[in-house]
């Protein structure tokens, strides 16, 4: 039964190592950058999510509560309080991602090229742009950002 144990227990820890790093985001690719050109047709004030990545909260609250709730107790009582620490951390781990992932100021950009084509990027807000302006479009995906030219 101790065996068991041990090889459930191994099993659970690799399971949310594999967990953490799947979540981890990568860096940035460094190199050469997409940039086009056009003028803003429309600029529409929006609210940004928070940019923590969904559920880090929750799964870094678990480990943390699974590790706590191992030094609690032996045997079935270790079981039992390692279950209860990684709910607790999981759900207190979620309240507190939740009160530091607030809305940002943004704004949706609308965009057309010297191509003729309608780009649509949202971004946080930049007073300095406006309606009828020459920018330029730095990237891509969600990576793009309208900057004055």
């Amino acid at each position: 039964m101790l065996m068991f144990r041990k090889t459930l227990t191994g099993l659970f820890v690799l399971f949310l190592a594999v967990i953490l790093a799947a979540c981890a985001s990568g860096g940035g690719t460094y190199g050469e950058r997409e940039a086009r050109s056009g003028v803003i047709e429309q600029i529409t004030p929006v609210q940004i999510a928070g940019s923590q990545g969904v559920g880090v909260g929750a799964v870094v609250g678990g480990v943390v509560g699974f590790g706590v709730g191992s030094l609690v107790g032996k045997g079935s009582g270790r079981d039992v309080a390692r279950v209860l620490g990684t709910v607790g951390g999981a759900y207190a781990g979620h309240k507190v991602q939740q009160h530091y992932a607030t809305p940002v100021q943004g704004q949706q950009i609308v965009v057309r090229t010297d191509t003729g084509v309608l780009v649509t990027i949202t971004q946080p807000a930049n007073p300095a742009l406006a309606v009828g302006q020459n920018v330029s479009i730095e990237g891509s995906g969600e990576d793009a950002r309208v900057v004055a030219r």
